[in-house]
């Protein structure tokens, strides 16, 4: 479970309907299909905490739930373009993790 605050409620966020996280100043974005939290975590102390075979780092300040990308297309210049089951978001992958979308 995530805990994160809206206004002055603590909301218990389950981590499977978690569908990425990004970071954003001194608080993390935490993005499910319904809604998008805040939480006072560094996105670097955060990663350790998660599985790492169910959310990929994709980027410096991005981290995905690896069963939640629909499609990941590679540009030209190697990043890759991401895009999530039930979700209107696009996220790009840079070209570091771009290994990681190799067998998809």
């Amino acid at each position: 479970m995530i805990q994160a605050s809206v206004g002055n409620a603590v909301h218990l966020v389950p981590i499977g309907e978690v569908l990425y996280f990004e970071s954003a100043d001194k608080y993390v974005r935490v993005i499910t299909a319904e809604r998008e939290y805040l939480i006072r975590t560094a996105l670097r102390e955060l990663i350790p905490q998660l599985d790492e075979a169910r959310f990929w780092q994709v980027h410096r300040g991005l981290v995905v739930r690896a069963d939640a990308v629909a499609t990941a297309i590679r540009d030209e210049s190697g990043k890759v373009h991401l895009t999530l089951r039930g979700h209107k978001d696009k996220l790009v992958a840079s070209r570091l993790y771009g290994h990681l979308f190799k067998a998809m």
